[in-house]
């Protein structure tokens, strides 16, 4: 007799109908992806984030960190775990090795990469670019420093968090409110050219500033010239923001895709750097029209902030110099570039 399937269905509610109800889900609907891992990031000086996109669950003894850092206990949370540390060292990189799985079973192991916490990142801006560099100087940007702090893990982006194009982790130093931080985009590769994190004058290279901590992208080939983002956050990972500038020579009718930004990672850089707070819409949704225009520009003619550094996260902080008005290193000029 050819039994039908409606009959077996029947014959395994029977069979099962003793055994728990989640065993027969796992049958008609099994799971056999692990949970996948979408961020880690250090929360405290002793506290590190790890977040999935399903319930992971784990031990301590789960978890290897290099350099060593004892893993005491673990938090398991709804999507995410928090594991508890020794003292972190601000700004260390640290490499995590780790095996979590699901409620069914299925196990995930990876390596992953996060920096040591920084509780004291100092308040920096955004006060200078140089986007239209030439060979005899190249793109750089000018950090500003408004309040004195360890720069440890302090996260420079072209472009966000999320998707970056070029990204400098600072390593751990104190600075003081009134300093500048210069960081060339475009380095040429010399053995002078050395990331400063005390004496202001041993770097060499083109632009280097005996007035400024100098730091230079590995294998840097420049900023974007015409249409990007560059933002700075208190650590890899983090949404917290310490500033950011959106600029571009499009308009909204320029260019028919992507909200007229023309291309898809400035529009998505364009659109987190709003959502964490750092730049501000005429209207809801971000547009060229929002950004500074770099139009003008040159290796000399920088994009500057005031020389009071105004800022309301805005293009109405920005001007271009007159050529050879580059400041990069001091306090900014307030001439105008006029075509």
């Amino acid at each position: 007799m050819k039994i039908q399937p409606f009959s077996v269905l029947l014959l395994f509610l029977s069979v099962s109908a003793c055994g728990p109800l989640k065993e027969l889900e796992q049958v008609l609907d099994p799971d056999l992806t692990p949970p996948r891992l979408l961020r880690v990031r250090s929360i405290g000086e002793t506290d590190v984030e790890l977040c999935f996109d399903e319930q992971a669950l784990a031990e301590p003894g789960d978890f290897t960190v290099r350099p060593e850092l004892a893993v005491p206990a673990v938090a398991c949370e709804p999507e995410r775990l928090v594991l508890e540390t020794a003292c972190q060292r601000p700004g260390e990189r640290y490499i995590l090795d780790a095996v979590v799985h699901d409620g069914r079973g299925n196990s995930l192991s990876f390596l992953a990469v996060f920096y040591g916490y920084n509780p004291e990142p100092p308040r920096l801006l955004i006060n200078e670019l140089s986007c239209r560099g030439t060979g005899n100087h190249p793109d750089v940007v000018e950090l500003k420093v408004l309040s004195a702090g360890d720069m440890a893990a302090v996260t420079v982006y072209q472009g966000t968090p999320s998707e970056w194009r070029d990204r400098l982790v600072f390593p751990s130093f104190r600075v003081k409110a009134g300093e500048f931080i210069l960081i060339h985009f475009k380095p040429e590769g010399g053995e002078e050219e050395i990331d400063e994190t005390g004496d202001m004058t041993v770097s060499g290279g083109l632009d280097a500033s005996e007035t400024a901590y100098d730091f230079w992208i590995p294998e840097g080939t420049g900023i974007s010239g015409n249409n990007g983002v560059v933002s700075v956050y208190a650590r890899p990972g983090s949404e917290k923001i310490l500033d950011g500038l959106l600029y571009s020579n499009r308009t909204s009718e320029s260019d028919e895709r992507y909200d007229g930004f023309g291309t898809l990672p400035v529009l998505l850089w364009a659109r987190e750097l709003v959502a964490h707070g750092g730049w501000v819409t005429a209207g809801e949704a971000v547009c060229p029209e929002d950004a500074v225009n770099p139009e003008g520009s040159t290796g000399t003619r920088t994009v500057c902030r005031d020389s009071c550094s105004t800022d309301t996260d805005s293009l109405n902080d920005w001007h271009i110099v007159p050529t050879l008005g580059a400041t990069f290193g001091e306090d900014n000029s307030d001439e105008v570039y006029l075509p």
